[in-house]
């Protein structure tokens, strides 16, 4: 199969990546891979042309794993894409509410479920992932066991869908980042553009004010900012940002000179446009 036309996740057939991935690219083949390295393996490697991977989900909060990842995996973020997570109980045809005993999935998807679980008075099961849940309730084929997941989850495995819509969230979305060999920037100026990167600073008192004052002082408006250890010391730190902004127009590019002068390892990520979610999410918050 031509990579052209291969886009990859990590997971199972029927995962919430896979569902991403068909969302935004309908036309391409999706290629499941066990891990995250592996489906940056699979872009740098020319087996696929892109790579859906989650960052951040409005309940669980950041995927710690791809912060680590990002600034070694030798791909550059060309867009991204927001997953409204709708979570549905599955179960093998026949299973109705009354007959079910146990429910499995991964930890988050249980998580994000718990007032399902209590009604009905279900045993939760932790599983590796949603669409593995899935396949091992289907492969068990007893109206005792069933699956949080997908829809897709449940074509792709025969389950029916016993409740739809049972996240406790009405928020739950996953942001993605889009997974490129070559960076695909767009033009300054054509439109809202998201700068990602990651910087180190000194570890000297209120170094990280002084790394991050240019951005105030140019109106730089940034919309994450994450820290995380490195290397396992307690005394190293490295920064993951997000900025609306483009680096060849002026306010960034004055912001990041500035970081540079106070900060080491600044390694942009990815330019790419934003996600007209974003403005749609501030838009209701305006309304409410």
């Amino acid at each position: 199969m031509p990579h052209s036309n291969v886009i990859a996740f990590q997971g199972l057939p029927g995962a919430y990546s896979d569902l991403a991935c068909r969302s935004v690219h309908p036309e391409m083949e999706t290629l499941p891979c066990a891990s995250f390295e592996d489906a940056f393996a699979a872009v740098r490697e020319g087996r696929a042309r892109l790579a859906m991977i989650p960052v951040e989900n409005s309940v669980a909060g950041r995927v710690a794993d791809n912060h680590h990842l990002l600034p070694e995996g030798g791909l550059h973020i060309i867009g991204e894409h927001f997953q409204r997570v709708n979570h549905q109980l599955l179960a093998p045809h026949g299973a109705t509410l009354a007959t079910i005993r146990t429910v499995r999935s991964h930890i988050q998807a249980l998580s994000q479920c718990r007032r399902l679980t209590r009604e009905l008075g279900l045993e939760a099961i932790q599983h590796a992932d949603t669409a593995g849940a899935a396949a091992e309730v289907a492969k068990l084929d007893d109206p005792r066991h069933a699956a949080i997941g997908s829809e897709l989850a449940a074509q792709i495995y025969g389950l029916q869908v016993l409740r739809s819509g049972i996240e406790d969230a009405e928020h739950n979305t996953t942001r993605f980042l889009i997974m490129a060999r070559e960076p695909l920037m767009p033009p300054a100026g054509a439109g809202t553009t998201i700068t990602t990167f990651v910087f180190r600073v000194r570890s000297v008192p209120a170094a990280l004010y002084k790394a991050l004052g240019g951005f105030a002082t140019n109106g730089v408006n940034m919309t994450k900012l994450e820290s995380y250890m490195i290397g396992g010391r307690f005394t190293a730190a490295q920064f993951y940002a997000d900025v609306e902004g483009h680096p060849e127009e002026r306010p960034l590019r004055l912001a990041l000179e500035e970081l540079a002068f106070f900060a080491r390892e600044v390694k942009i990520l990815g330019v790419y446009p934003a996600n007209p979610f974003r403005y749609q999410e501030s838009q209701r918050d305006g309304d409410d």
